[in-house]
Parts: C-alpha cells; structure tokens; sequence
C-alpha cells in the first residue's frame, strides 16, 4: 500500500495545473463584502490612489492649537466636527475638534478635551479661553498624512486573502474594486443506487458525502455541485460525460470529485467506468478511507476533455478524511488559507487500537489537556464525527494506544 505522503504527492501533481491556471474575475468590493469574501484573493496587487489617512487628522476629541503657544492661555474659536475643511487657525487661538477631523492650517498638534475643565464635550464648548500645556510637543494627538500608506503604496500583494480589514482599507483608498481570483470548480459525484435523488427506485438513505463534501470544499474557497447516480456503468457515463463534457455544470469544472464505487466489490461504477479512461486505483496506508484513485479522465462527445479526477470510498467518513487528509491541505493555499490545520501533541486519556500496518485517523475532543476519543474507528459512525473537535492520528506501526501516550491531533474547529 502507499503511504499518505505518498498520495498526496500524486495528487498535488496532478491539481498542479489546474490550480496554477485558475483565471481571474473583477469584483466591486461592495459586492465582496456582500458574498462574503474570506475565501477569495487578489489576483493583483493593490496599490493605493491616496495617501491614507489623506489628510493630518486629530487622533482624540480635543483641541487644535499651535506649539508656539505651549504654556499660555489662548482663545477658543469655533470648532472642528469631522467632515469639513476648517479655516486656518491663527496666534493665540485653539479650535475645538473632534476624533478624525481635519488639522487646520497652522495648528500642528492637539491636546485632549480631559485637560480641560470641564473635561467633556459638548460642555467644553462652552470655554472661550483654554490653557495649551507647557509640554505639548509638534505632532501630538496627530495622524499624520500617508503615516499609514503613501500614495501609490501597495495596500496588499497578489495572493492576499480578501478580508474585512482589507476590503475596509480598499474602501478608505477609494478603490472601488478588485481582481480575484476565480474559484476551484468541483463537480461532487455521490454513486450509490440507494440514495435520494439517483433517479432510482429504491432510494434508502439521503447522500451525506455530496452535502458534506460540498460544506467542505466551500470553506476552502471552491464552488461545488452535487450529481447522484446510480450503480449503474452506463448511467454514470452518461451522467458525467453530460456534465463535464458538454459543460452542463456551469461554464467549467476543474475537477471531479467522486465518492464510492472503487473498492473491491461487484458493483464498483467509478473503477468499472473510469479505469479504462486512465484512472488509477491506489489503495493507501490509512484507516479509515483506504480505497483511494486519481487520474486525469477525459470525458464528453466530440473529443471531449480531459479533467483530473480524486475519488474517495463511499463510507462517509472515509470521505471526510480523506478530504481532509488528501485534499484540503492542497486546496487550502488557494484561498489564503493555510495548508494546514492547527496541530498539538496530546496526551491520550484512554486506550485504543489500532492496525500497525496503517495510519489511522480517530476522531476525538480536547478536555483539560488530553485528547478523548470520540466514537470508534468504524467509517459510519459520522454523528460521532459531527461531535468531534479534532482529528487524531495514530501513526504507522502503533497498535495500541495507552493513556498519556503523545498524539498528534488536528483542530477541525
């Protein structure tokens, strides 16, 4: 069997191109902050039209003096509110202003409001002298012009993800939109004549894996679809030459992410119908999610086109793992996220065992600084998973596992 560095591997090759030649879209950033954007990035890099801040402005509620008057009592003139170009303060003055107004000419630093007495507004308004301390230095209580970004500076580089703070720092440069990256493309395909919506009769249970997949696949930037079909070759030739072929999925699919079908069993659709085309099936050292395949298939009429394909086993969480384990850490980059999840060596709080030959993945939660196994290794038991906080890894050639014995985990959340 192959060990789990070693499909990976084979996998980021064969994602490679498809990741490196994703295209790019433009996006006003009113829109990405309404579709929610922490799963794009910047095709470019973003540089900024104005300084920021693009003006001297007071950095607290206060009052606008010159340092030449430090330790003297001067007159108070009508005050700053923000959003307005006030005139120039002249000798022997102070203007009120407020918390991002505009420094008039002449004035070169602030003194708070709360030297004052009264030490508030609006009531300070009412003062017609003030006294400028004796220590105020040029610069006090003052953002600076540019002291954030110079004009023409770079906001954020090709490859940054698209998050609130970056969309705020756009909008206050008055950038008005974006090139992003376009999203992964998957098309998810459940297999399985039991479940709803594969346009059999005998439906049984609802698909778990294209719903799950899907859920997972957008938290790593990529857009999904979900096609279930039948146990049956020609149905799923026919399915998947439709929809990848002749571009029935939206105007593209990047890559074909199928579930079941691929073990050693009498109705295996995905190895029986892709094998031929170039799939590999690839079992690994893992438990659960050991069946394993990948290749690039080509699919459609006419010549059709050639698509990588990863598929799974069928069990839901094999399917899960194996995204996580595989698949995630490849996708991940892709939308500004790290490649990997959080990790921490645990001690364990209770015994377990395990297949020396395999890598098995049990699915646990973190109390008081050990890990607690959550259910057991079987591939079904997904509301265990679902109750889960962490994945736990128990590595090849332990097979047992004692209490306080070290474990590497994963944080899911």
């Amino acid at each position: 069997m192959r060990t789990i560095g070693q499909h990976r591997d084979d996998l980021a090759a064969l994602l490679a191109p498809v990741l490196a030649g994703l295209g790019t879209d433009e996006w006003a950033i009113d829109d990405l902050a309404a579709a929610g954007s922490g799963r794009r990035v910047l095709a470019a890099g973003v540089g900024s039209p104005v300084p920021l801040p693009p003006f001297d402005n007071s950095q607290m509620d206060g009052f606008a003096v010159r340092v030449a008057d430090a330790g003297q009592d001067v007159r108070v003139v009508d005050p700053i509110p923000a959003g307005v170009v006030p005139e120039a303060l002249g000798p022997g003055t102070a203007a009120p202003i407020m918390t991002g107004a505009r420094i008039p000419s002449g004035a070169d630093a602030v003194f708070p409001v709360e030297a004052t007495e009264p030490a508030a507004f609006p009531a300070a308004l009412g003062l017609s002298r003030v006294s400028v301390p004796a220590d105020l230095t040029a610069g006090t209580f003052v953002r600076a012009t540019g002291s954030d970004l110079a004009t023409g500076a770079e906001i954020a580089s090709a490859g940054s993800p698209v998050t609130p703070a970056l969309l705020g720092a756009l909008a206050s440069a008055g950038v008005r939109s974006v090139s992003v990256r376009q999203p992964l493309r998957v098309l998810v395909v459940s297999t399985g004549s039991e479940l709803q919506g594969a346009d059999t009769d005998a439906a049984t249970i609802g698909d778990a894996n294209g719903i799950a997949l899907r859920a997972a696949l957008a938290e790593v930037g990529a857009e999904a679809r979900v096609v279930r079909v039948p146990d049956d070759v020609a149905a799923f030739e026919q399915a998947l030459d439709q929809a990848v072929g002749d571009g029935i999925v939206g105007d593209r699919v990047d890559l074909v992410l199928t579930t079941g079908g691929i073990s050693a069993g009498a109705y295996e659709v995905v190895r029986q119908a892709l094998e031929p085309r170039g799939l590999a099936v690839t079992p690994v050292a893992v438990q659960p999610g050991g069946p394993q395949a990948f290749g690039s298939v080509v699919f459609g009429r006419a010549g059709g086109r050639s698509v990588p394909v990863v598929s799974f086993p069928g069990n839901p969480v094999s399917a899960l793992v194996s995204f996580e384990v595989f698949l995630r850490p490849l996708l991940a980059p892709v939308a500004g996220l790290p490649a990997d999840r959080p990790v921490q060596v645990l001690p364990a709080a209770s015994a377990a065992v395990s297949p020396a030959g395999k890598h098995q993945v049990r699915r646990g939660r973190v109390q008081d600084g050990a890990v607690h196994f959550v259910g057991g290794p079987s591939s079904h038991l997904l509301v265990h998973y679902a109750a889960a906080t962490h994945l736990v890894h128990v590595p090849v050639g332990v097979d047992t596992v004692e209490p306080g014995d070290p474990l590497t985990v994963w944080s899911l959340r």
